[in-house]
């Protein structure tokens, strides 16, 4: 595994290179994490991506670990420049692109902007945080965020209340180098249909997810598979509770969720229009 940093916005993104193990039978793999992850923490996905023959490149993209840490880039929801700056500095004309957590969502924003991704993994996605609330609330919602001092109250109100929103709270503020908390609530949002385009992504797409996830449900994957009209082909794959990988980011059985990644990557055929029900 060879360390790289890639050069971005004045600074750059880490990046880990590992190359297949055993008999090279796939191209390359970019992969990435979501909302407090590090790079390092996904090489028992990277190992069993490469020991199925394919060349892995995990990075982080601005406001993320060492990109934020060690080198002062803060967030930005436009995924495709992160993606495009790790092509090109491999000098990568294609490659499949998997997100993981939050980053399912980063990853179907930036194949629908970067030809040269050719398939990209939402694991799981997001889609729009507010397909979680019920359509009526949705309104009331996007009108109370543009209210920022009762944003201001609301956010520090629930998080001296909730320790664990707390603590989103501020990983949010520290990916923006912010001090505001309204700014907290504007940055989920920003995560929306809008903004994605999933009507851009024209890629073969794999969506997983897992039937108990508390933070990315699957209705946001049923969501997700809905409004990817030009995908080239669609599959959703659910775990359940039955395979021990029924949570977030099937963490109770990871063996599983890499076998069927490699395996959608290894045997999808790009010149399918088949579309698997969610």
């Amino acid at each position: 595994m060879t360390r790289h940093n890639i050069p971005y916005g004045g600074a750059s993104l880490p990046a880990y290179a590992l190359p297949a193990s055993g008999p090279r039978n796939g191209g390359t793999v970019l992969l990435h994490g979501g909302f407090d992850s590090l790079i390092e923490e996904f090489f028992p996905i990277c190992q069993r991506i490469a020991a199925a023959g394919f060349h892995v490149i995990a990075f982080e993209g601005p406001g993320q670990g060492g990109a934020r840490t060690l080198n002062g880039l803060t967030f930005d929801h436009d995924w495709e420049k992160p993606v495009g700056a790790v092509l090109d500095h491999f000098r990568l004309g294609q490659a499949a692109l998997v997100g993981i957590s939050m980053g399912g969502y980063w990853a179907l924003r930036a194949a629908g902007r970067e030809p040269r991704i050719q398939r990209v993994v939402a694991w799981p996605p997001v889609y729009d945080w507010l397909y979680r609330v019920p359509s009526v609330a949705r309104g009331p919602i996007r009108a109370m965020v543009r209210h920022r001092g009762f944003m201001r109250w609301s956010v520090r109100t629930r998080a001296r209340l909730f320790p664990t929103l707390r603590a989103v709270v501020d990983q949010v503020l520290y990916m923006l180098d912010s001090d505001d908390p309204a700014d907290v609530a504007e940055w989920f949002l920003g995560m929306n249909k809008d903004h994605l385009g999933s009507g851009r992504v024209s890629q073969d797409v794999l969506l997983m997810c897992g039937e108990h996830d508390a933070f990315q449900p699957p209705a946001l994957a049923r969501a997700q598979a809905k409004a990817l009209v030009a995908a080239r082909s669609v599959t959703t794959r659910t775990f359940t509770r039955a395979e021990h990988a029924d949570q977030h980011c099937q963490m109770g059985n990871l063996e599983l969720a890499c076998g069927v990644l490699t395996t959608w990557l290894q045997a999808v055929d790009t010149s399918s229009t088949e579309r698997a029900p969610a």
